[in-house]
């Protein structure tokens, strides 16, 4: 079996994320969790995902702080699995694929999911990145500069 590389200890913010949620079942979990998905067997129904899989990638996101084990909402001995801060964070990041995936993967007219502004029924604005001035930047407008370690 080829062993994994590990980024936890790159000074790169990307690979550390990517080492922490980066597999495709890893995100679906986490787009379901933001869709409502609590139990063990809601994600499983969802993803069609192996048991081993989805326990082990439970496991690895409850470890990493994303998802935390609680007791069932309906006072059943259950458990059940829900967003912590760290895990509510990754909104944006799951916004950002949906709408890169609803741009550049669905011909026109093709139906799909889409998000709405729960209030309002309407769709979410695109996602934009903006300078602290408010300039709209694209990726030619950055450019990465090492922190210095303290």
């Amino acid at each position: 079996m080829v062993t994994r590389t590990r980024f936890d200890d790159s000074d790169c913010p990307v690979a550390r994320s990517v080492d922490a949620i980066g597999d495709w079942w890893s995100l679906l979990i986490v787009r379901d969790a933001f869709d409502g998905s609590r139990r063990f067997g809601e994600f499983q129904r969802s993803l069609g995902v192996a048991k081993n899989i989805l326990t082990a990638r439970l496991r690895t996101l409850v470890a990493g702080g994303v998802l935390e084990s609680v007791p069932a909402s309906d006072g059943s001995a259950y458990r059940e699995y829900a967003l912590t801060a760290k895990g509510r964070a990754l909104f944006p990041v799951v916004v950002a694929l949906r709408q890169w995936g609803e741009a550049n993967f669905f011909a026109p007219g093709e139906p799909h999911s889409q998000l709405v502004d729960r209030r309002r029924g309407e769709p979410l604005r695109a996602l934009e990145v903006r300078s602290a001035d408010g300039r709209l930047l694209d990726p030619d407008d950055t450019v990465v500069h090492k922190v210095p370690t303290e």
